[in-house]
């Protein structure tokens, strides 16, 4: 999966929808996961099990991995994001820790193994079945719960993060000296003048 492609799966449905979290608990998470970073020792979760953390931090640089653009979303505080998250939302501790579980027990049906130990072919093919919806298997319906809600958790967690604004290249709240006004071609396809 390409971080783009996963961008653009979240452009399709309103931000607000695609979000579940307030933005205050979003704020506050996205900088707890900065100060953790910065500290610049190893972060021990509060949240999840030493199993569970290492298979997080694999899932989500599988959808939002480095690239020629920007970090990954471990460089960019989302585990630890998503930790803070878990434990200022118990609601989501049983969805996610229980997503977790359902993706080693997939594995370990398809493979041996767990998420972890597998192949990157191997994990690639069981995100393929639930990443989808649409296409998915009906016995892949908690899959498909558990991998939707955990996207939009990467997401929410990367694009709130320094990194993933700069990712944006969002430019707003910027002071500007010397309005001049909408550029000629923005308001030439809209077809308005002033």
């Amino acid at each position: 999966m390409k971080r783009r492609d996963a961008v653009r799966t979240l452009a399709v449905a309103p931000l607000a929808a695609a979000f579940r979290w307030t933005p205050e608990s979003v704020r506050e998470a996205s900088a707890r996961a900065r100060e953790a970073l910065a500290r610049g020792t190893t972060y021990e979760p509060k949240q999840f099990t030493a199993h569970e953390w290492e298979t997080v931090r694999v899932l989500v640089d599988l959808i939002i991995p480095k690239d020629e653009r920007s970090g990954s979303a471990t460089e960019a505080g989302v585990p630890e994001f998503m930790d803070f998250m878990l434990g200022d939302d118990p609601d989501l501790q049983t969805p996610v820790r229980g997503g977790l579980a359902w993706l080693d027990h997939e594995c370990d049906d398809r493979y041996g193994k767990t998420f972890v130990t597998c192949t990157a072919r191997e994990r690639g093919a069981v995100l393929d079945a639930i990443a989808w919806p649409a296409k998915a298997k009906p016995e892949h319906a908690a899959g498909v719960a558990f991998f939707n809600r955990f996207r939009d958790l990467t997401a929410s967690g990367f694009f709130s993060s320094r990194m993933g604004v700069q990712d944006l290249r969002y430019v707003g709240n910027s002071f500007v000296s010397e309005w001049k006004g909408c550029p000629p071609e923005a308001l030439a396809k809209l077809g308005v003048t002033y």
